[in-house]
């Protein structure tokens, strides 16, 4: 009898502790609200977290998801010490966990966008004793392509890098190139100049030298 009342305590106590020295606070959800990717493509739906309380064994995280075009909730991701992946369902194979609860993430990987796949999906944390707070979201819309200003923006500036270094590297080249013709030039001007100056002094000396024969 002792023993079944005693079992019963301890775990309270344990919850009693635990609110003692790790006061209950919510839990702060973070994502990024709002994501758009092409159909066939795979995403990081990230989610991660602020808790007063240390992580450990005890936390869970839930992923659900619900159609754009209504219906009910869908189970996606869940996590507790172990990583569960749906057996059944529009997600079965395509969705990994791609988080890590010691750096506050609790981020997963879906792969195969589908157009259904269109809608929000909710990002739940509970670390007791922190077990209240607000619910992440994002709004997941997939596309056939992505929009032609981002890509026509994208090219421009890759395009643009592109060309700049082209004509930097071309403006060095001919830069060293008109420089080393220039130096030879020098080189070959200070060589003749030299060469006649000798020239001039050769014949200047044999010119003394036939005067001091002839006397």
């Amino acid at each position: 009898m002792y023993g079944k009342s005693l079992a019963r305590v301890l775990p309270f106590l344990l919850s009693l502790q635990l609110t003692v020295f790790y006061p209950t606070t919510a839990v702060e959800i973070y994502t990024s609200g709002a994501l758009e990717a092409v159909n066939g493509t795979d995403i990081r739906l990230k989610c991660t977290f602020s808790s007063f309380a240390p992580v450990g064994d005890a936390l869970t995280v839930t992923w659900n998801f619900r159609p754009r075009d209504g219906g009910r909730e869908q189970f996606v991701f869940y996590y507790h010490m172990d990583p569960f992946r749906p057996m059944s369902g529009r997600f079965k194979d395509r969705v990994v966990w791609d988080g890590n609860p010691e750096r506050y993430d609790v981020s997963i990987m879906l792969w195969k966008l589908q157009f259904d796949d269109n809608g929000t999906y909710t990002c739940q944390v509970k670390n007791p004793p922190d077990v209240d707070g607000l619910i992440g979201t994002i709004r997941l819309s997939v596309v056939h392509t992505v929009p032609f200003s981002e890509i026509y923006f994208l090219a421009v500036a890759i395009g643009s890098a592109c060309a700049l270094m082209i004509i930097i590297v071309i403006v060095v080249v001919l830069f060293q190139h008109f420089r080393k013709k220039r130096w030879a030039e020098r080189a070959d001007k200070s060589e003749g100049t030299k060469s006649k100056e000798e020239e001039k002094l050769n014949q200047g000396t044999k010119v003394s030298v036939y005067v001091e024969d002839t006397d």
